[in-house]
């Protein structure tokens, strides 16, 4: 193994936010490699996110965003456990990042069991008579429905939808990279997309 420089640990620093011994310990498991010194941290932030996900988060922030010269704006409300937290640059940029995402990306729920019944049915219908005019049997309709379904979901959930400004990640991960350097449960709570004419 190579020697672990100190321009290593931060260029892995600058990439994740983690902490020194942190980025030391990652490099030193990946025998220096970059990417997978990133997994490994990513990983276990991941583990830190699950430790925390059962406390009370009664604190946070109402982030706005305003876009195209006033066409379209987003409201998104961001919780953590304590003030401290909330007043941090990277908690505040977190919210802010969310806040553009959403008007970016216009999600329909946070996660698929935000989306409301009727959208669901729909587009299971859609689904359904797109099968039907490609001329598949009839008791396959609901399996390729579902299939589709997952899809939809995959592409319309905040949570599942790739990060705006780092495809890479899904917004989960972002959310998982963000508790892990802040040490506190985080959660988006729910936001609102206005747009002019709709």
């Amino acid at each position: 193994m190579g020697e672990i420089s100190a321009s290593m640990v931060k260029q892995l620093r600058e990439k994740t936010g983690a902490g020194i011994m942190d980025c030391k310990a990652a490099l030193a498991e990946s025998k220096g490699d970059m990417d997978k010194a990133v997994e490994f941290l990513r990983k276990k932030g991941l583990a830190t996110a699950q430790k925390r996900a059962g406390r009370a988060m009664s604190e946070g922030v109402i982030e706005s965003y305003i876009h195209m010269g006033g066409k379209i704006g987003v409201m998104v409300e961001v919780n953590c456990e304590t003030d401290f937290v909330a007043k941090t640059d990277d908690f505040k940029e977190f919210a802010r990042n969310i806040a553009m995402h959403v008007a970016a990306v216009s999600p329909v729920g946070i996660v698929p069991e935000d989306v409301p019944p009727e959208i669901v049915e729909k587009e299971k219908e859609i689904y359904r008579a797109q099968a039907l005019d490609l001329g598949k049997p009839e008791k396959m309709l609901d399996k390729i429905a579902e299939g589709k379904l997952n899809k939809f979901f995959k592409e319309s959930c905040l949570m599942n939808q790739p990060y705006v400004k780092d495809p890479n990640l899904t917004v989960a991960d972002y959310l998982n990279d963000v508790i892990a350097k802040t040490g506190e449960n985080i959660t988006i709570r729910r936001f609102a997309r206005f747009q002019v004419g709709e």
